[in-house]
């Protein structure tokens, strides 16, 4: 077992929400207004790859850290929403310094 599994989950969610914010602010802008769609081919499945790993490690950190139902639903629907993942990392670090 990993010995710090919230620097996993701190790790993977600011790089699943950056790549979550290049997505809508970077990628779709130039596939929709200057018809390059290979910028969401390639970021989108960078996207993707890390939105299903924040996932996996969202399951690793509830069992290891042993989080309630609410506060891993929690975990999973901030990462559907831009800013989520970065706001619920400071929610954490905030309740781990408690």
């Amino acid at each position: 077992m990993l010995k710090q599994p919230l620097k996993l989950f701190r790790g993977v969610g600011y790089a699943e929400g950056i790549s979550f914010l290049l997505l809508l602010g970077i990628a779709m802008p130039l596939k929709y207004l200057m018809d390059i769609p290979m910028a969401v081919t390639i970021v989108g499945a960078l996207h993707g790859g890390l939105f299903v790993l924040y996932l996996a490690v969202i399951l690793y950190v509830t069992i290891v850290k042993r989080w309630s139902f609410i506060k891993a639903t929690l975990a999973v629907v901030s990462s559907v929403i831009p800013f989520g993942p970065f706001i619920f990392d400071a929610r954490i670090v905030k309740d781990s310094e408690a």
